[in-house]
């Protein structure tokens, strides 16, 4: 609750709350880039495919300021409560790499190339994975420590 209350008071101090608008914007320009994929995938596959690819970019790119005040917020609720950053930003960039990784295999799949899309999605597996073994140590280090002798 507490987190929701300052996130909000945060977003909409600085002038950049997320608006009902704003998804309204993104929705739009995806169904309109859509049609017009439809409609020039019939004469030209490769035009339609950069289209594609275009506006999947400019949508992250528009959602590059949200992400971060949602990752400055992170941190200031990790500073407030004395948890050590390392472990914050390994998160952090576990996350990224999550959404990095599905959103090119979402290209990839959209490209017809299924095979390195698959590839993308477990190299995403396995990179995550080496991240979080520094944190799953730390995590049965501190379950040993409670557990009497």
């Amino acid at each position: 609750m507490i987190f929701s209350r300052k996130l909000n008071l945060y977003s909409y101090s600085k002038g950049k709350g997320v608006l009902p608008i704003e998804i309204i914007q993104i929705v739009g320009v995806a169904l309109v880039s859509t049609f017009l994929a439809l409609i020039i995938k019939e004469q030209k596959p490769n035009f339609a495919f950069l289209l594609v690819v275009f506006v999947g970019c400019s949508i992250f790119l528009y959602l590059v300021d949200q992400i971060y005040l949602i990752i400055h917020m992170i941190e200031e609720i990790a500073v407030n409560a004395k948890v050590n950053l390392v472990y914050v930003e390994t998160i952090l960039k576990i996350i990224g790499i999550a959404y990095i990784a599905e959103f090119a295999a979402q290209v990839t799949k959209d490209a017809g190339q299924g095979a390195i899309a698959s590839k993308i999605e477990l190299a995403g597996k396995i990179l995550i994975l080496a991240m979080a073994i520094p944190i799953l140590t730390v995590l049965i280090e501190t379950i040993i420590n409670l557990i009497p002798n």
